[in-house]
């Protein structure tokens, strides 16, 4: 495997990562508190920041010549 190929992996699950610390903070967890509203905004930055990053990633690496 390719360090593109693992990067590309590596930042899908991180997507996903965050998609569960959203779904777990905000929907699953039954006892609210601070830090579980926490992790909770920073999976929604993840949600946010990781597709961005994604994009930027790809153009990038659709360059590199191998």
């Amino acid at each position: 495997m390719s360090l593109k190929s693992f990067h590309i992996v590596f930042v899908t699950f991180t997507f996903l990562m965050s998609l569960f610390f959203v779904l777990w903070s905000f929907v699953w967890v039954k006892e609210i508190s601070f830090t579980t509203h926490v992790i909770g905004w920073c999976g929604v930055a993840g949600l946010l920041l990781v597709p961005i990053y994604a994009v930027y990633f790809w153009k990038k690496a659709a360059k590199i010549i191998l």
